[in-house]
């Protein structure tokens, strides 16, 4: 199995303090080419958790991203070493045995066919700041992996070691499942009752669609409400994932705090 290599400090960060090593298959390393402040806070942390490190050459951090998309081949001169992983994400939740705990409240965000993995990323990191309790991507039509891009780390400040996950084959399946669950679901879309004029209940779910399409039909059709932010700009509409967490915010502003 090949190596993969997270850079960014802060995804760095948030995979060591989720580091358990009895939980954990293959071997991590941390690869350093220099020792500035933060490296030296995170090599701390590193051998706190039990994590080794090296230093090394900036050139052999140079060569070891080169295969990485773009944003992540900035390493700033730290990576961390997956070796011989093959255990899932320990945020990667199986929908069919999480549907089934019953609960009294729960925000569910469904991401239709967002591919962009800055926009996941984005949203993930609105999602931990925001208290989702799971995201549901499908698996097809979006990223591969997202939990193990370097893209959607990055970008996701480190929530996405942390946020709950599920991808899933049949997104109009699931949003069926979360209405028998008792969920009220509520599509994302500009032509929508304002999200302020909406009082979301106790269990919701809310549908982003992509930027360009939109939601899907079958899944919008499956939608109790469709809701939207209201705007007073020149554009047509925010970045998907600047909405995301708008309406996440508005979803908790009307809720005390758990």
């Amino acid at each position: 199995m090949a190596d993969k290599y997270i850079s960014g400090f802060h995804a760095i960060e948030e995979r060591l303090r989720n580091f358990r090593p009895a939980e954990t298959t293959g071997e991590w390393e941390l690869l350093y080419a220099n020792l500035g402040p933060r490296v030296k806070k995170i090599l701390a942390q590193a051998k706190d958790a039990g994590v080794a490190a090296t230093q090394v050459e900036k050139k052999v951090l140079d060569s070891l991203v080169s295969s990485l998309p773009e944003t992540a081949q900035d390493h700033r001169g730290l990576l961390l070493r997956l070796a011989g992983e093959s255990a899932d994400p320990q945020n990667l939740v199986d929908f069919s045995q999480w549907i089934k705990s019953p609960r009294e409240r729960a925000l569910v965000l469904v991401l239709d066919s967002i591919t962009d993995p800055h926009n996941v990323g984005a949203i993930l990191r609105s999602c931990d700041q925001f208290g989702v309790d799971l995201v549901v991507m499908p698996e097809r039509r979006s990223l591969k992996d997202p939990l193990e891009n370097e893209v959607v780390g990055r970008s996701s400040a480190g929530a996405s070691a942390w946020v709950p996950v599920a991808t899933v084959a049949n997104l109009v399946r699931v949003t069926e499942q979360l209405k028998e669950a008792g969920f009220w679901v509520y599509g994302a879309d500009a032509g929508g009752s304002s999200a302020t004029t909406v009082q979301f209940p106790e269990k919701t779910a809310l549908i982003m669609g992509s930027e360009g399409k939109g939601i899907g039909r079958l899944l919008e059709e499956q939608c109790d409400s469709i809701v939207s932010i209201p705007t007073c700009g020149r554009l047509d509409s925010l970045n998907v994932s600047v909405a995301t967490g708008v309406l996440l915010y508005e979803v908790r502003r009307q809720r005390p705090k758990s």
